[in-house]
């Protein structure tokens, strides 16, 4: 069987869809996969043949001042690009792609509406493989205008923007809690287990406080210098609004080195250290570390609220405090702040003695963490990659 792996954004939009790609090639099909060039190198990394498209979503050339969040204007965004311009070049290109290799299936994630139009243009069933964790944040009333002028440009029936999304097969790799209630899953729906999430029901994390042994594995992941035995705490902001940030590096990491922990701070391969200035020993600064050995020693995550870093912290028990500064994040933050395990903080105006207060509430209060490891139980509960690997052959077979 012949697949058609694609996406429309980042390397965030691309990673619930590698557990199921690699296991798609390990049950012996061939997989190619379609992005943007700037995603490609971190594609062939593991492996897959790239088919890079021209399309390339909005991302800072360098260090930007950090806005105040206007829900309007991310709508707007997710309108005009990844619904408009983006989904239009997209549409145009992986025609043209599928007519030379002939996928027997399309895999694509949920913004990818122009995987969706070009399967239909090819005849060619679709997987959508959601990427945004809340649900809430991709709406009809957003994209649907733009959708039914691409549908219509391409000779495809009219029909509500969101349609075509769910017509044949939907795979949702988050824990079902995380999703808003009032955006429930479509009937073609099949739950999978996140990346990250322990088979066998174990909520994952170390546990808080002293006494925990877990930063004590040699994994490669570097460690601040301090106490191996008090809690680690570990702050990203992601790879995209990490460089939409203005000073929050700065002030975040001023209030957290006060705490009795250990900090480590993943800035991104964009970003000098020196937008921290110097640190103590116990507060460590990288350009880049593997957050999926690392969240699961932590106590806690300290985010702007992207799907990846959510699901992965809940994933491993492990519980949050989130600075949401756009996309999806607000929508993220909000179902945290509803479940009881995580603090919600305003970018904008937290000072460091919020970051502080903030994450030390977390630190000292077990509740957060107890809710957190409920949800990871949850995730793990869920089936692998290798199920899905089925679904997808099923859905070819039809």
């Amino acid at each position: 069987m012949r697949v058609l792996v694609t996406f429309a954004g980042g390397t965030g939009h691309y990673g619930p869809l590698a557990p199921l790609a690699r296991a798609l090639a390990g049950a012996g099909h061939e997989v190619h996969v379609a992005c943007q060039a700037s995603a490609a190198p971190v594609v062939a990394a593991h492996g897959f043949v790239v088919l890079p498209t021209t399309a390339e979503t909005a991302r800072p050339v360098r260090l930007t001042e950090l806005l105040p969040l206007d829900a309007g204007r991310e709508d707007q965004a997710l309108r005009a690009a990844y619904a408009g311009s983006v989904a239009r070049s997209r549409t145009r290109e992986l025609v043209i792609l599928g007519e030379s290799w002939r996928p027997d299936v399309v895999v694509c994630d949920e913004v990818d509406f122009g995987a969706m139009v070009a399967a239909e243009r090819l005849g060619v069933p679709h997987a959508t493989v959601l990427v945004m964790a809340a649900g809430s944040f991709v709406r009809e009333q957003v994209v649907g205008e733009p959708l039914r002028r691409l549908r219509a440009e391409h000779g495809l029936p009219d029909e509500p923007g969101l349609e075509m999304s769910a017509r044949h097969l939907v795979l949702c790799p988050f824990p079902p809690s995380l999703r808003d209630p009032a955006f429930p899953l479509p009937p073609t729906a099949r739950l999978l287990r996140p990346a990250g999430a322990m088979a066998g029901g174990r909520g994952g994390g170390s546990p808080a406080g002293p006494g925990s042994d877990a930063q004590g594995v040699d994994d490669g992941v570097p460690s601040p210098a301090g106490d191996a035995a008090r809690p680690l705490v570990y702050f990203s902001l992601g790879t995209v609004f990490n460089l939409e940030s203005g000073d929050l590096f700065a002030r975040v990491v001023a209030g957290l080195r006060e705490l009795p922990a250990d900090v480590l701070v993943s800035l991104g391969a964009d970003l000098d250290p020196a937008v921290v200035g110097p640190q103590p020993d116990h507060v460590r600064v990288e350009g880049y570390v593997d957050q999926a050995a690392v969240v699961p020693r932590a106590s806690v995550v300290v985010t702007h609220g992207g799907s990846g870093t959510v699901t992965a912290a809940l994933a491993a028990g492990v519980p949050l405090v989130v600075l949401p500064m756009g996309a999806d994040q607000p929508h993220n933050a909000a179902r945290c702040a509803a479940l009881g395990v995580g603090v919600v903080l305003d970018p904008v105006t937290v000072t460091p003695a919020q970051v502080r207060d903030a994450v030390g509430a977390v630190l000292t209060d077990p509740a957060y963490r107890r809710r957190a490891r409920t949800i990871a139980v949850e995730a793990a509960a869920l089936p692998g990659p290798a199920r899905a690997v089925g679904w997808v052959e099923d859905l070819a077979r039809r």
